[in-house]
């Protein structure tokens, strides 16, 4: 007789989710979920306000990311008003998201993940957290803790505040850098490359000990989907999309966002209200790709940056070239901080930053505007349709977490498979379970678009597919 196990809630990620895992009669795992049972609608509420707002509103999606929805949802709305931003405006809005992708990595590395390979997986979880780090490394936790504060501090000197900022506004941003912002970057920019260089170093000499999460943590060819710049550069906020598969090889480039309808489909599944994104040419689910700092680096020619370029070549060498194991999402991120750290050292200087042209005003124009940006966890995009008046009539928004939606469910698969055997599930067995959910940082506040709490529905089958148990909860 089959039995399910439930893993509720997964812990330490951004949000609440739950796994069940099935067994057949042997004990083994035949089959693994990974549901996202919270329910916003943050598509339907937009409908009816004006344009302007939907910056600030959607900014209010995610108290981790703000930044990320904050700017494709401006870049939607350069797209309906029909104008170019000024230099300035483009800049600083870049800025802000490598401080955006600095802050959020750092917290997702030190405080969410690096525990389970610094402290071990079997440790204590009443330990095995960022507290445990604190206790066991005081040094490197404090770096953790400075290096987020770097990116953070950065939004709130270009925002005024570092969370949910309405800066960046359709045509622009509202403000350009002072000159008492620019002095303070420039002076922890020295901090922040160290640590950046330590935590590199750090990971780089656990990995021989982490050979089997490598191998079991999401190892699987898939496509790798993100923003590439002109000549193949890593890219966070401009460009092109690019599709890339686990040997390489370009499946299609040059594409905009304007088109993403044409090949990227929208699945659904009755257990989770997060929707399976895929690549339409390919069909669901074999259209399975993946967003992200692992994708963004398999997808890219080089890092364009001079030690970011340095690491990139020594983490293709480690990962045999382009990366299929979604463990090397950690790894990743380091590389992705020591590049926007680079690149914002090159931005602070660059007098644009400090123009007072940062926004250009306009009437709408467009009635359908298609913004994309890359989020620190993957590809986001904003589409909106509005009337003459500017007021959205529709809203569809496509997050990172979603779109590492199939890969998340075949990590959960695979991992279970190989360290789950029988009924009984030792700690540490569940931990990497949850942790190879948390390779993905995935921010279901951002994922599910909640008014209350949602009715939980629990089936267990057999092997035949008939219902031997259920369970109804009315909230959770």
């Amino acid at each position: 007789m089959s039995k399910t196990v439930v893993i509720d809630p997964v812990t330490r990620i951004e949000g609440h989710a739950k796994i069940s895992i099935f067994l057949d009669d042997q004990g083994e795992v035949s089959d693994a979920r990974f549901h996202v049972v919270e329910f916003r609608g943050f598509e339907r509420f937009c409908e009816g306000r004006p344009m302007y707002e939907m910056a600030g509103i959607t900014s209010r999606i995610c108290g981790i990311c703000p930044v990320s929805h904050l700017l494709a949802s401006a870049k939607t709305g350069d797209k309906l008003l029909g104008v170019e931003i000024p230099i300035a405006g483009e800049k600083l809005r870049r800025m802000m998201n490598l401080a955006q992708i600095t802050q959020s990595h750092a917290l997702s590395f030190f405080h969410l993940s690096s525990p389970d390979f610094l402290l071990g997986w079997d440790s204590d979880p009443a330990t095995r957290n960022v507290f445990g780090l604190m206790a066991a490394d005081p040094d490197l936790a404090r770096m953790g803790i400075r290096l987020r504060q770097f990116g953070q501090t950065i939004l709130e000197i270009l925002g005024t505040k570092k969370i949910h900022s309405a800066w960046a506004v359709p045509g622009g941003v509202r403000t350009p850098l002072s000159n008492e912002g620019k002095q303070w970057i420039k002076d922890r920019l020295p901090e922040s490359r160290e640590a950046i260089n330590t935590a590199l170093k750090l990971f780089k000499g656990l990995l021989p000990k982490l050979s089997d999460e490598v191998a079991v943590f999401g190892k699987f060819p898939s496509l790798f989907m993100g923003l590439v710049g002109k000549n193949g550069e890593w890219e966070h906020y401009g460009g092109h999309l690019r599709f890339v598969d686990s040997n390489g090889k370009i499946i299609a480039d040059n594409l905009s966002e304007d088109d993403y309808q044409d090949f990227i489909g929208e699945a659904v599944e009755p257990w989770s209200y997060l929707k399976f994104p895929y690549y339409k040419p390919l069909g669901y689910p074999d259209g399975i790709y993946r967003v992200g700092p692992l994708a963004r680096v398999n997808i890219c020619n080089q890092m364009g940056t001079e030690a970011a370029d340095k690491e990139l070549f020594e983490f293709r060498c480690l990962s045999g070239g382009v990366a299929t194991s979604s463990f090397f999402y950690h790894y990743a991120r380091l590389i992705e901080i020591l590049a926007a750290i680079e690149q914002i050292e090159q931005l602070v200087d660059d007098p644009d930053v400090q123009s007072p042209i940062t926004r250009a005003k306009a009437e709408v124009n467009q009635l359908e505007g298609i913004g994309v940006s890359e989020a620190p966890r993957g590809t986001l995009f904003h589409h909106y349709q509005v009337d003459r008046q500017g007021l959205i009539q529709k809203v569809n928004l496509i997050v990172a977490t979603g779109n590492n939606n199939l890969a998340m469910n075949k990590t959960v698969k695979q991992i279970a498979q190989y360290y789950i055997h029988g009924e009984e599930i030792p700690e540490g067995f569940l931990n990497r379970v949850e942790a190879g959910i948390r390779c993905y940082d995935p921010c279901l506040s951002c994922s599910t678009h909640a008014a209350g709490q949602m009715p939980l529905q629990i089936q267990l089958f057999d092997s035949q597919g008939t219902i031997i148990d259920e369970k109804i909860r009315d909230s959770i």
